[in-house]
């Protein structure tokens, strides 16, 4: 692959999804350099069609598309997909930004946070493939570094709040199903989620492990060390709400040095990717609906200091976990590959 092209062609993997369909609509409203763009997905969908800002594109079978024919592919079609087609991708000299959990957890494949731990992208030459870190993750260290710039941080304490489109258009659709059959005094469907989601909090993300933590709440530990600090304690619970779209997050962490609110203030207004509402008085704070969906900034409020500690600091934090949890944070990655001269 030649470097410092001027229009590089790319491919999205799993581009009927949700997520594949805002890798589509982010790349028609965002200055990417972009050249050929294919839609790629099962041969169930092969032959359709997606739309593409104000055109439509058709579909191909990912067993038969030749990936020699773009320089980036971007992956986010489930595990089983990435790790049957994503190295052979990168026999192909193709660029691999997987979505999944398929290689977030290999040493030798960054996992990457553009405002977190750019530094790291220049490690994916050794396999051509970077990963994107789980959403919750994304947006918690989003906020989270510059405290531990500031302040150092040893131990956070997180819990989500996370929306039903983390499990794709499924969870959407059970939510406004089950929602219709509650108004209208009908039977509720239960099959995404082990139990009824509309009207109600389920304490269970993913899958549950033998320590008694979901695979969920595991990511969060397991991401923060590799791309924050692998020294901070990480307890999370993760938990998926009644919410379409935008996860929440209530996060307690203790710092090494004493934390002065307005100077975290003054920070986080000097960074043009975190939105900072915080304002009691007028009941101005981050909330789901209004600054999780349809956004690409990480929104943090409610900050304030633990009663008796002041090295223990609590916020909130809200971001669209299909876009900056998913998609734009993938094509992130790809323009700091362009920035940095890798491809």
């Amino acid at each position: 692959m030649s470097k410092n092209k001027k229009k590089y062609n790319v491919a999205v993997v799993g581009a009927t999804g949700i997520v594949g369909e805002s890798f589509l609509d982010i790349l028609t409203v965002r200055d990417f350099p972009l050249g050929e763009i294919y839609a790629i997905a099962s041969d169930r969908s092969a032959g359709k069609t997606v739309r593409f800002g104000e055109g439509i594109i058709e579909i191909i079978d990912i067993a038969s598309f030749d990936f020699s024919k773009v320089d980036i592919a971007f992956f986010s079609a489930g595990s089983e997909v990435s790790e049957m087609y994503a190295k052979e991708a990168t026999k192909k000299g193709v660029v691999v930004i997987d979505n999944t959990s398929c290689f977030r957890y290999d040493d030798e494949i960054p996992l990457i946070v553009p405002e977190v731990n750019p530094a790291a992208i220049a490690n994916y030459s050794k396999t051509n493939i970077i990963a994107n870190p789980n959403c919750s993750t994304i947006q918690m260290l989003v906020a989270l570094k510059p405290i531990h710039d500031l302040y150092s941080i040893q131990k956070i304490i997180v819990s989500t709040y996370q929306a039903v489109s983390g499990s794709g258009k499924s969870g959407i659709n059970e939510l406004l199903e089950q929602t219709h059959s509650y108004m209208n005094q009908q039977e509720i469907g239960i099959n995404v989620y082990p139990k009824q989601i509309a009207f109600n909090v389920i304490p269970f993300v993913d899958s549950f492990n033998d320590n008694g933590y979901t695979k969920e709440e595991m990511k969060m530990v397991w991401e923060t060390h590799k791309i924050l600090d692998k020294n901070i304690d990480v307890n999370a619970t993760a938990v998926r709400v009644p919410v379409i779209t935008g996860h929440s997050e209530s996060i307690t962490i203790e710092t090494k040095k004493p934390v002065d609110v307005n100077a975290l203030k003054d920070k986080y207004n000097d960074l043009d990717y975190i939105k900072l509402l915080d304002d009691p008085k007028t009941d101005e704070y981050p909330t789901a609906f209004i600054n999780g969906a349809g956004t690409d900034s990480v929104y943090v409020g409610r900050i304030r200091k633990d009663l008796v500690n002041d090295n223990v600091l609590n916020i909130w934090v809200v971001a669209d976990n299909v876009r900056k949890g998913a998609a734009l944070n993938s094509i992130q990655i790809a323009e700091l590959l362009i920035k940095g001269n890798f491809l």
